[in-house]
Protein backbone atom coordinates (compact mmCIF):
# COMPACT_ATOMS: atom_id res chain seq x y z
CA UNK A 1 0.00 0.00 0.00
CA UNK A 2 1.15 3.65 -0.93
CA UNK A 3 0.76 5.87 2.04
CA UNK A 4 1.40 9.48 2.03
CA UNK A 5 1.46 10.95 5.99
CA UNK A 6 1.62 14.46 6.53
CA UNK A 7 3.08 15.48 10.29
CA UNK A 8 6.55 13.96 11.47
CA UNK A 9 5.84 14.36 15.39
CA UNK A 10 4.89 11.95 17.57
CA UNK A 11 2.02 10.21 16.12
CA UNK A 12 3.54 11.20 12.48
CA UNK A 13 6.49 9.62 12.97
CA UNK A 14 5.58 6.26 15.09
CA UNK A 15 3.32 5.60 12.10
CA UNK A 16 5.87 5.85 9.46
CA UNK A 17 8.15 4.05 11.35
CA UNK A 18 5.69 0.84 12.02
CA UNK A 19 3.85 1.49 8.50
CA UNK A 20 7.38 1.25 6.43
CA UNK A 21 8.55 -1.93 8.73
CA UNK A 22 5.45 -3.67 7.72
CA UNK A 23 7.18 -3.19 3.59
CA UNK A 24 4.36 -0.25 3.10
CA UNK A 25 5.32 2.33 0.63
CA UNK A 26 5.42 5.80 2.82
CA UNK A 27 6.16 9.25 1.78
CA UNK A 28 6.19 11.75 4.78
CA UNK A 29 5.39 15.47 4.40
CA UNK A 30 7.14 17.75 7.48
CA UNK A 31 7.36 21.37 7.49
CA UNK A 32 9.65 21.42 10.43
CA UNK A 33 13.23 20.91 8.75
CA UNK A 34 14.87 19.49 12.72
CA UNK A 35 12.15 17.26 12.94
CA UNK A 36 12.40 15.95 8.70
CA UNK A 37 15.89 15.60 9.39
CA UNK A 38 15.26 13.33 12.58
CA UNK A 39 13.00 10.88 10.73
CA UNK A 40 15.14 10.50 7.76
CA UNK A 41 18.38 9.57 10.06
CA UNK A 42 16.06 6.59 12.05
CA UNK A 43 13.18 5.50 9.62
CA UNK A 44 13.90 4.01 5.86
CA UNK A 45 10.87 6.27 4.10
CA UNK A 46 11.11 9.31 1.60
CA UNK A 47 10.95 12.36 3.95
CA UNK A 48 9.69 16.02 2.17
CA UNK A 49 10.48 18.92 3.76
CA UNK A 50 7.47 21.06 3.04
CA UNK A 51 3.69 22.47 3.65
CA UNK A 52 2.01 19.29 3.88
CA UNK A 53 -1.46 21.85 2.81
CA UNK A 54 -0.17 22.66 -0.60
CA UNK A 55 -1.94 20.91 -3.12
CA UNK A 56 1.78 21.32 -5.52
CA UNK A 57 3.20 19.71 -2.78
CA UNK A 58 1.22 16.66 -2.24
CA UNK A 59 1.11 15.89 -5.71
CA UNK A 60 4.61 15.81 -5.57
CA UNK A 61 5.08 13.64 -3.19
CA UNK A 62 2.67 11.12 -5.13
CA UNK A 63 -0.85 11.60 -3.29
CA UNK A 64 -2.77 10.74 -6.44
CA UNK A 65 -1.01 7.40 -6.85
CA UNK A 66 -1.13 6.63 -3.20
CA UNK A 67 -3.94 4.51 -1.12
CA UNK A 68 -4.18 6.63 1.89
CA UNK A 69 -3.37 9.94 3.26
CA UNK A 70 -2.68 10.20 6.82
CA UNK A 71 -2.71 13.99 8.40
CA UNK A 72 -1.66 14.05 11.71
CA UNK A 73 0.02 17.01 12.42
CA UNK A 74 -0.83 19.10 15.87
CA UNK A 75 -2.86 22.00 13.46
CA UNK A 76 -6.49 20.48 12.97
CA UNK A 77 -6.66 23.04 10.16
CA UNK A 78 -3.56 21.84 8.51
CA UNK A 79 -4.70 19.06 8.62
CA UNK A 80 -8.38 19.49 6.99
CA UNK A 81 -7.08 21.28 4.60
CA UNK A 82 -4.32 18.48 3.28
CA UNK A 83 -7.04 16.55 3.39
CA UNK A 84 -9.42 18.49 0.78
CA UNK A 85 -6.81 19.43 -0.97
CA UNK A 86 -6.06 15.66 -1.75
CA UNK A 87 -9.56 15.08 -2.24
CA UNK A 88 -9.10 17.79 -5.05
CA UNK A 89 -6.44 16.16 -6.99
CA UNK A 90 -8.36 12.93 -7.09
CA UNK A 91 -6.07 11.45 -4.49
CA UNK A 92 -7.10 8.10 -2.00
CA UNK A 93 -9.02 8.35 1.41
CA UNK A 94 -8.04 10.85 3.86
CA UNK A 95 -7.46 10.20 7.64
CA UNK A 96 -7.19 13.57 9.50
CA UNK A 97 -6.88 14.46 13.35
CA UNK A 98 -8.91 16.94 14.22
CA UNK A 99 -9.42 17.59 18.17
CA UNK A 100 -11.67 20.76 18.33
CA UNK A 101 -15.34 19.10 18.23
CA UNK A 102 -16.71 21.70 16.67
CA UNK A 103 -14.78 21.17 13.17
CA UNK A 104 -16.03 17.86 13.17
CA UNK A 105 -19.34 18.38 11.63
CA UNK A 106 -19.82 17.76 7.46
CA UNK A 107 -16.04 16.96 7.18
CA UNK A 108 -16.50 14.12 5.05
CA UNK A 109 -18.30 16.85 2.25
CA UNK A 110 -15.01 18.81 2.83
CA UNK A 111 -12.41 15.73 1.75
CA UNK A 112 -12.05 14.03 4.75
CA UNK A 113 -13.07 10.40 4.91
CA UNK A 114 -11.80 9.91 8.55
CA UNK A 115 -11.54 11.31 11.76
CA UNK A 116 -9.60 10.34 14.24
CA UNK A 117 -8.66 12.00 17.99
CA UNK A 118 -5.80 9.94 19.59
CA UNK A 119 -6.53 11.73 22.51
CA UNK A 120 -9.88 11.18 23.01
CA UNK A 121 -9.75 7.90 22.16
CA UNK A 122 -7.18 6.94 24.52
CA UNK A 123 -8.89 8.90 27.52
CA UNK A 124 -11.92 6.01 26.83
CA UNK A 125 -8.96 3.36 26.98
CA UNK A 126 -7.58 4.90 30.20
CA UNK A 127 -11.08 4.34 31.72
CA UNK A 128 -11.77 0.79 30.79
CA UNK A 129 -7.84 0.47 32.49
CA UNK A 130 -9.53 2.19 35.62
CA UNK A 131 -12.73 0.10 35.85
CA UNK A 132 -10.74 -2.83 34.85
CA UNK A 133 -7.83 -2.28 37.87
CA UNK A 134 -5.29 -5.01 37.91
CA UNK A 135 -4.40 -4.85 34.27
CA UNK A 136 -2.11 -3.45 32.19
CA UNK A 137 -4.08 -3.19 28.89
CA UNK A 138 -7.61 -3.59 28.21
CA UNK A 139 -9.33 -4.07 25.22
CA UNK A 140 -12.79 -4.50 24.16
CA UNK A 141 -14.35 -5.97 20.57
CA UNK A 142 -18.15 -6.06 19.41
CA UNK A 143 -19.48 -3.77 22.71
CA UNK A 144 -17.74 -6.46 24.48
CA UNK A 145 -18.57 -9.55 23.95
CA UNK A 146 -15.09 -10.13 23.83
CA UNK A 147 -12.23 -8.35 25.71
CA UNK A 148 -8.33 -8.78 25.82
CA UNK A 149 -6.37 -8.12 29.33
CA UNK A 150 -2.80 -8.22 29.92
CA UNK A 151 -0.60 -8.31 32.94
CA UNK A 152 2.25 -9.37 34.36
CA UNK A 153 2.31 -12.85 36.15
CA UNK A 154 3.70 -12.22 39.58
CA UNK A 155 6.78 -14.55 41.36
CA UNK A 156 5.10 -17.57 43.66
CA UNK A 157 1.52 -17.39 41.64
CA UNK A 158 -0.45 -20.42 40.24
CA UNK A 159 0.44 -19.76 36.32
CA UNK A 160 4.74 -19.15 37.24
CA UNK A 161 6.77 -22.27 35.90
CA UNK A 162 3.80 -24.39 34.37
CA UNK A 163 2.85 -24.65 30.86
CA UNK A 164 -0.15 -24.18 29.39
CA UNK A 165 -1.08 -27.46 29.01
CA UNK A 166 -0.77 -28.30 32.35
CA UNK A 167 -2.81 -25.34 33.02
CA UNK A 168 -5.53 -26.42 30.98
CA UNK A 169 -5.70 -29.91 32.41
CA UNK A 170 -6.34 -27.87 36.15
CA UNK A 171 -9.33 -25.08 35.26
CA UNK A 172 -12.43 -26.44 34.19
CA UNK A 173 -15.25 -24.10 32.43
CA UNK A 174 -13.02 -22.26 29.99
CA UNK A 175 -14.15 -18.99 28.84
CA UNK A 176 -10.73 -17.67 28.59
CA UNK A 177 -7.48 -18.38 26.58
CA UNK A 178 -3.76 -17.34 27.43
CA UNK A 179 -2.96 -15.68 23.50
CA UNK A 180 0.51 -14.36 23.56
CA UNK A 181 3.78 -14.13 25.86
CA UNK A 182 5.31 -11.07 26.03
CA UNK A 183 9.02 -11.81 27.72
CA UNK A 184 12.08 -9.60 27.74
CA UNK A 185 10.64 -8.35 24.83
CA UNK A 186 9.94 -10.81 23.07
CA UNK A 187 6.95 -11.87 21.96
CA UNK A 188 5.44 -15.81 21.09
CA UNK A 189 1.90 -17.10 20.36
CA UNK A 190 0.89 -18.86 23.34
CA UNK A 191 0.95 -22.64 22.38
CA UNK A 192 0.62 -26.01 24.88
CA UNK A 193 4.30 -26.29 25.48
CA UNK A 194 4.41 -22.65 26.52
CA UNK A 195 6.25 -22.09 30.04
CA UNK A 196 4.94 -19.11 31.77
CA UNK A 197 7.22 -17.58 33.86
CA UNK A 198 7.42 -14.99 36.54
CA UNK A 199 7.73 -11.53 35.38
CA UNK A 200 6.21 -12.33 31.68
CA UNK A 201 3.32 -10.26 30.42
CA UNK A 202 0.74 -12.34 29.39
CA UNK A 203 -1.86 -11.63 26.89
CA UNK A 204 -5.23 -12.99 27.55
CA UNK A 205 -8.62 -13.27 25.00
CA UNK A 206 -12.19 -13.81 27.57
CA UNK A 207 -15.73 -14.11 26.34
CA UNK A 208 -17.52 -11.63 28.34
CA UNK A 209 -15.60 -8.88 30.30
CA UNK A 210 -14.79 -11.54 32.76
CA UNK A 211 -11.42 -11.39 33.46
CA UNK A 212 -11.03 -12.64 37.42
CA UNK A 213 -9.97 -16.11 37.29
CA UNK A 214 -7.18 -15.70 34.89
CA UNK A 215 -5.56 -12.60 36.82
CA UNK A 216 -5.61 -14.71 39.97
CA UNK A 217 -3.96 -17.41 38.60
CA UNK A 218 -1.45 -14.61 37.70
CA UNK A 219 -1.15 -13.60 41.13
CA UNK A 220 -3.09 -9.94 40.23
CA UNK A 221 -5.75 -8.64 42.78
CA UNK A 222 -8.72 -7.31 40.21
CA UNK A 223 -10.19 -4.33 42.16
CA UNK A 224 -12.41 -1.72 41.27
CA UNK A 225 -11.41 1.85 41.30
CA UNK A 226 -13.36 4.04 43.55
CA UNK A 227 -10.50 6.93 43.80
CA UNK A 228 -8.33 8.36 41.20
CA UNK A 229 -5.47 10.87 41.43
CA UNK A 230 -4.32 12.53 37.96
CA UNK A 231 -0.78 14.20 37.60
CA UNK A 232 -1.00 17.10 34.73
CA UNK A 233 -3.39 19.64 33.28
CA UNK A 234 -2.95 18.14 29.87
CA UNK A 235 -6.09 17.78 27.63
CA UNK A 236 -5.72 13.86 27.90
CA UNK A 237 -5.65 14.48 31.99
CA UNK A 238 -8.67 16.62 31.35
CA UNK A 239 -10.62 14.39 29.04
CA UNK A 240 -10.15 11.39 31.34
CA UNK A 241 -10.70 13.42 34.90
CA UNK A 242 -14.29 14.42 33.23
CA UNK A 243 -14.41 10.50 32.14
CA UNK A 244 -13.60 8.92 35.70
CA UNK A 245 -16.07 11.81 37.44
CA UNK A 246 -19.12 10.74 35.30
CA UNK A 247 -18.28 6.89 36.01
CA UNK A 248 -18.47 7.93 39.64
CA UNK A 249 -14.71 7.76 40.78
CA UNK A 250 -13.96 10.19 42.96
CA UNK A 251 -11.11 12.26 40.76
CA UNK A 252 -8.06 14.41 42.04
CA UNK A 253 -5.83 16.39 39.69
CA UNK A 254 -3.07 17.63 40.85
CA UNK A 255 -0.44 20.49 38.71
CA UNK A 256 1.50 23.42 39.42
CA UNK A 257 0.14 25.81 36.84
CA UNK A 258 -2.11 28.27 38.72
CA UNK A 259 -4.05 29.60 35.92
CA UNK A 260 -4.79 26.12 34.37
CA UNK A 261 -5.92 24.66 37.84
CA UNK A 262 -8.62 27.75 38.47
CA UNK A 263 -9.76 27.57 34.71
CA UNK A 264 -10.44 23.42 35.90
CA UNK A 265 -12.15 24.15 39.41
CA UNK A 266 -14.20 26.93 37.48
CA UNK A 267 -15.21 24.32 34.72
CA UNK A 268 -15.80 20.74 36.74
CA UNK A 269 -17.73 21.49 40.63
CA UNK A 270 -16.94 17.50 41.18
CA UNK A 271 -13.48 17.57 40.43
CA UNK A 272 -11.01 18.40 43.23
CA UNK A 273 -8.30 20.55 41.47
CA UNK A 274 -4.92 20.94 43.69
CA UNK A 275 -2.02 23.74 42.79
CA UNK A 276 1.23 21.42 43.24
CA UNK A 277 4.08 19.75 42.71
CA UNK A 278 2.69 16.62 41.62
CA UNK A 279 5.94 14.94 42.23
CA UNK A 280 6.53 16.23 45.70
CA UNK A 281 5.61 13.25 48.06
CA UNK A 282 4.46 16.51 51.13
CA UNK A 283 2.08 17.20 48.12
CA UNK A 284 0.70 13.87 47.09
CA UNK A 285 0.50 12.64 51.25
CA UNK A 286 -1.04 16.37 52.33
CA UNK A 287 -3.94 15.67 49.39
CA UNK A 288 -4.45 11.57 50.28
CA UNK A 289 -2.85 9.82 47.64
CA UNK A 290 -2.18 7.16 50.00
CA UNK A 291 -6.53 6.27 50.00
CA UNK A 292 -6.68 6.28 46.04
CA UNK A 293 -6.76 2.81 43.88
CA UNK A 294 -4.87 4.31 40.92
CA UNK A 295 -2.23 7.13 40.25
CA UNK A 296 -2.26 8.32 36.08
CA UNK A 297 0.31 10.30 35.41
CA UNK A 298 -0.67 12.35 32.29
CA UNK A 299 1.24 15.63 31.80
CA UNK A 300 3.44 15.99 28.92
CA UNK A 301 6.63 14.99 30.41
CA UNK A 302 7.98 11.35 30.74
CA UNK A 303 10.01 12.27 33.81
CA UNK A 304 7.08 14.00 35.58
CA UNK A 305 4.56 10.77 35.06
CA UNK A 306 7.16 8.31 36.07
CA UNK A 307 8.56 9.89 38.90
CA UNK A 308 5.00 11.43 40.21
CA UNK A 309 3.64 7.18 39.62
CA UNK A 310 6.71 6.38 42.09
CA UNK A 311 5.72 8.49 44.43
CA UNK A 312 2.16 7.89 44.63
CA UNK A 313 3.42 3.82 44.87
CA UNK A 314 5.83 4.24 47.43
CA UNK A 315 3.10 6.17 49.47
CA UNK A 316 0.30 2.77 49.20
CA UNK A 317 -1.40 3.29 45.97
CA UNK A 318 -1.91 0.06 44.49
CA UNK A 319 -2.00 0.91 40.48
CA UNK A 320 0.07 3.27 38.47
CA UNK A 321 -0.66 4.04 35.07
CA UNK A 322 2.11 6.45 33.62
CA UNK A 323 1.92 8.00 29.84
CA UNK A 324 4.70 7.65 27.50
CA UNK A 325 6.54 9.75 24.58
CA UNK A 326 9.21 7.26 24.87
CA UNK A 327 8.62 3.91 24.08
CA UNK A 328 12.17 2.50 25.60
CA UNK A 329 10.33 3.55 29.03
CA UNK A 330 7.98 0.80 28.80
CA UNK A 331 9.93 -2.42 28.55
CA UNK A 332 12.57 -0.85 31.51
CA UNK A 333 9.97 0.22 33.81
CA UNK A 334 6.99 -2.14 33.84
CA UNK A 335 7.05 -4.77 37.24
CA UNK A 336 9.63 -2.11 38.17
CA UNK A 337 6.52 0.28 40.04
CA UNK A 338 4.23 1.32 37.17
CA UNK A 339 1.57 -1.33 36.21
CA UNK A 340 0.96 -0.17 32.62
CA UNK A 341 2.01 2.29 29.84
CA UNK A 342 0.01 4.59 27.91
CA UNK A 343 0.70 6.48 24.79
CA UNK A 344 -1.55 8.88 22.31
CA UNK A 345 0.35 7.25 19.27
CA UNK A 346 -0.74 3.81 20.09
CA UNK A 347 -4.05 5.03 20.09
CA UNK A 348 -3.39 6.58 16.82
CA UNK A 349 -2.11 3.61 15.59
CA UNK A 350 -4.99 1.44 16.59
CA UNK A 351 -7.15 3.57 14.66
CA UNK A 352 -4.73 3.96 11.32
CA UNK A 353 -4.02 0.33 11.27
CA UNK A 354 -7.51 -0.81 10.84
CA UNK A 355 -7.83 0.86 7.50
CA UNK A 356 -4.43 -0.39 6.36
CA UNK A 357 -5.03 -3.95 6.50
CA UNK A 358 -7.02 -5.80 4.05
CA UNK A 359 -10.42 -7.37 4.72
CA UNK A 360 -13.67 -6.41 6.77
CA UNK A 361 -11.42 -5.25 10.06
CA UNK A 362 -13.84 -4.18 12.80
CA UNK A 363 -10.79 -3.18 15.13
CA UNK A 364 -6.67 -2.94 15.83
CA UNK A 365 -4.89 -2.67 19.00
CA UNK A 366 -1.46 -2.90 19.52
CA UNK A 367 0.58 -3.16 22.59
CA UNK A 368 3.64 -0.63 23.53
CA UNK A 369 5.90 -3.67 24.58
CA UNK A 370 5.12 -6.19 21.77
CA UNK A 371 4.79 -5.84 17.81
CA UNK A 372 1.50 -7.95 17.59
CA UNK A 373 -1.98 -6.78 17.01
CA UNK A 374 -4.99 -8.00 17.56
CA UNK A 375 -7.68 -7.63 14.89
CA UNK A 376 -11.06 -8.24 14.54
CA UNK A 377 -11.77 -9.19 10.98
CA UNK A 378 -15.32 -10.48 9.59
CA UNK A 379 -15.96 -13.52 7.71
CA UNK A 380 -17.53 -13.17 4.52
CA UNK A 381 -20.18 -15.21 3.22
CA UNK A 382 -17.93 -16.03 0.06
CA UNK A 383 -14.51 -16.90 2.32
CA UNK A 384 -13.11 -20.30 1.89
CA UNK A 385 -12.56 -20.50 5.86
CA UNK A 386 -16.28 -20.86 5.60
CA UNK A 387 -17.36 -24.34 6.77
CA UNK A 388 -13.70 -25.50 7.85
CA UNK A 389 -12.84 -25.75 11.20
CA UNK A 390 -9.70 -24.22 12.61
CA UNK A 391 -7.18 -26.94 12.42
CA UNK A 392 -8.71 -27.02 8.66
CA UNK A 393 -7.62 -23.31 7.55
CA UNK A 394 -4.22 -23.97 8.73
CA UNK A 395 -3.13 -20.54 10.50
CA UNK A 396 0.03 -19.61 10.79
CA UNK A 397 2.28 -20.93 14.14
CA UNK A 398 2.73 -16.74 14.77
CA UNK A 399 -1.11 -16.41 14.47
CA UNK A 400 -3.78 -17.76 17.51
CA UNK A 401 -7.76 -17.09 16.86
CA UNK A 402 -8.55 -16.06 20.87
CA UNK A 403 -11.95 -14.96 20.26
CA UNK A 404 -15.01 -15.60 17.85
CA UNK A 405 -18.21 -13.32 18.16
CA UNK A 406 -21.32 -15.28 16.23
CA UNK A 407 -24.42 -13.23 16.75
CA UNK A 408 -24.84 -11.96 19.66
CA UNK A 409 -22.50 -14.28 21.43
CA UNK A 410 -18.71 -14.38 22.49
CA UNK A 411 -17.12 -17.67 22.38
CA UNK A 412 -13.46 -19.04 23.04
CA UNK A 413 -13.20 -21.65 19.71
CA UNK A 414 -10.99 -24.48 20.06
CA UNK A 415 -9.34 -26.48 17.25
CA UNK A 416 -12.59 -28.00 16.01
CA UNK A 417 -14.42 -24.60 16.06
CA UNK A 418 -16.27 -24.43 12.74
CA UNK A 419 -16.44 -20.67 10.85
CA UNK A 420 -19.42 -19.33 9.54
CA UNK A 421 -20.14 -16.50 7.13
CA UNK A 422 -20.27 -13.60 9.45
CA UNK A 423 -18.31 -14.61 12.19
CA UNK A 424 -15.95 -11.86 13.99
CA UNK A 425 -12.68 -13.64 14.24
CA UNK A 426 -10.32 -12.17 16.71
CA UNK A 427 -6.75 -12.67 16.22
CA UNK A 428 -3.52 -12.25 17.93
CA UNK A 429 -1.02 -12.08 15.23
CA UNK A 430 2.69 -10.94 14.88
CA UNK A 431 3.69 -8.52 12.09
CA UNK A 432 4.94 -11.55 9.54
CA UNK A 433 1.70 -13.50 9.80
CA UNK A 434 -0.86 -10.86 8.98
CA UNK A 435 -1.07 -11.12 5.24
CA UNK A 436 -1.54 -15.12 5.64
CA UNK A 437 -4.44 -13.71 7.74
CA UNK A 438 -5.94 -11.71 5.90
CA UNK A 439 -5.76 -13.63 2.90
CA UNK A 440 -6.91 -17.24 5.07
CA UNK A 441 -10.48 -14.90 5.76
CA UNK A 442 -10.95 -12.89 2.78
Amino acid sequence: MRIVIVGAGAVGSYLAERLTAEGQHVVVIEADERRADELRDTVDCKVVTANGASSAVLEAAGVTEANLLIAVTSSDAVNVLASQAAARLGGPRTVARVQDPTLREDLQAHGVDFVIDPVEALANELLLLVRRGGVSEVVEFADGKVSLFGGRVQPDAPLDGITLRALRQRVTGWDWIVAALVRDGETTIARGDSMVKAGDHVIVVTSGRSSSEALKLMGVEEHRARKAFILGSTRLARLTAERLIESGITTVLVDPDADRCADLAARHDRLMVVRGDPTDPAVLRAEGVGSADVVLGLSGWDEVNILGCLVAKALGVPTAVSRFQRFEYVSLLSGHGIDSGVSTRMAAANEILRLVRRGLIHAVATFQDSAAEAIEIQVPTHSSAVGRTLTEIGLPKSAIVGGLVRGRSGLIPHGDTVIAGGDRVIAIVLPAAIPTLERLFA
